[in-house]
């Protein structure tokens, strides 16, 4: 059984991001509900975690609890916030081919 859940968070809404997927992430890795959970920035997320202090809180938690953090080196290129992205301590890498070798070794994908 594959016990690793993949997060791919795209959007921008806070409101998502607080009540689902920082709750629902942080809880998973505490409580054991996963061994692995990882979440992947792409797209607008990429941008909110590197203007907003509270989003980047959350992703410090969520790294602190054993949750690994990727995010699409090409999104935050297209931002300019690489610097800031991997400051925090997001691994910053081209997801195109890691995204479809998780989705080809059949691993949960959970889309935000």
């Amino acid at each position: 059984m594959n016990d690793k859940l993949n997060i791919l968070w795209t959007t921008d809404n806070k409101d998502t991001i607080f009540n689902m997927l920082s709750m629902y992430t942080l809880n998973s890795k505490k409580r054991g509900w996963w061994k692995e959970v990882n979440v992947i920035l792409w797209g607008a997320s990429v941008k909110l975690a590197a203007q907003d202090t509270q989003v980047q809180t959350e992703i410090l938690e969520m790294l602190q609890a054993g949750v690994t953090v990727e995010a699409c080196q090409d999104c935050c290129e297209r931002f300019e916030v690489k610097p800031i992205i991997e400051k925090l301590g997001v691994t910053v890498r081209y997801m195109g081919a890691p995204l479809t070798e998780y989705l080809k070794n059949g691993e949960k994908i959970l889309t935000l």
